[in-house]
């Protein structure tokens, strides 16, 4: 089976979709799967929140982007058994102005992972929090879009703006693209905004959104600064358990699709 690729994209900062592709990979992995997380985001958190130093991302996706290194020698190897990672440099920052004129621009990332996947089940790719070349190049070498979207006022906002670009990357660059689903992150069950916005998601989206939904965590926040998903921080808080439900949630429906 070739590899299944997933964007994990949402324009807006701070939604948790580092921290949902960090642990949504690490949750993957623990299920036997052998999975491959691409930073793609300038800021470099998801390699941050694997313990990958600065100093080790000699070959990062920026090099992988513009053709200077294969894509074997930008996998970095992580604690987490069976997941690899490609780490990300702020030179991705620069990689935005550097494509805009070049041919077959918005397939630089499928063209360099191309033949490259054997052995991997899963490719998540952390998209950064806008819509400009990076997260359309993720867009066109991934088959479907996972979208975490926060519980807060202007969540459904925002996400008109990403189906609307998804819709458009399918109509002329990527027609086998789909959204593989919508999962609600931050979520406090003691304030009714955050059943008001899951409410009028699910009536939007239906069975799009994920039955799981990710909780306001402490341990989630402090996972990141010891270098580590909170699967292996704290295996047993709500946080972790809810993304071991999620990665459930999408293998089901990665293999109702196979079906």
């Amino acid at each position: 089976m070739p590899a299944r690729v997933i964007a994990i994209a949402n324009q807006k900062g701070g939604v948790g979709k580092t921290t949902t592709a960090v642990n949504l990979a690490t949750a993957l992995a623990a299920t036997g799967e052998k999975v491959l997380l691409i930073d793609f985001d300038p800021q470099g958190n998801a390699s941050t929140g694997l313990g990958i130093s600065r100093q080790a991302r000699s070959v990062t996706a920026y090099q992988l982007l513009s053709g200077e290194k294969p894509l074997s020698a930008a996998i970095l190897p992580t604690a987490v058994p069976r997941l690899s990672v490609v780490p990300a440099s702020v030179e991705l920052a620069g990689a935005e102005l550097e494509l805009v004129d070049e041919e077959r621009r918005e397939y630089k990332l499928r063209d360099a992972l191309s033949g490259g996947l054997d052995g991997f089940a899963y490719v998540l790719i952390d998209c950064p929090p806008s819509l400009g070349l990076l997260t359309l190049n993720a867009l066109v070498a991934a088959q479907a879009v996972l979208v975490p979207l926060q519980c807060e006022f202007y969540a459904l906002e925002g996400l008109s703006h990403l189906t609307h670009t998804i819709e458009r990357v399918k109509h002329s660059l990527n027609p086998g693209l789909e959204i593989q689903g919508v999962v609600l992150t931050m979520f406090d069950k003691r304030n009714n905004l955050s059943d008001m916005v899951a409410a009028d998601v699910r009536q939007h989206f239906g069975a799009k959104v994920y039955e799981t939904v990710i909780p306001r965590n402490v341990r989630i926040s402090e996972a990141p600064s010891h270098g580590k998903p909170v699967l292996l921080y704290d295996f047993h808080c709500p946080g972790a358990q809810a993304y071991v439900h999620l990665a459930g949630e999408v293998l089901r429906r990665e293999r109702a699709l196979a079906s």
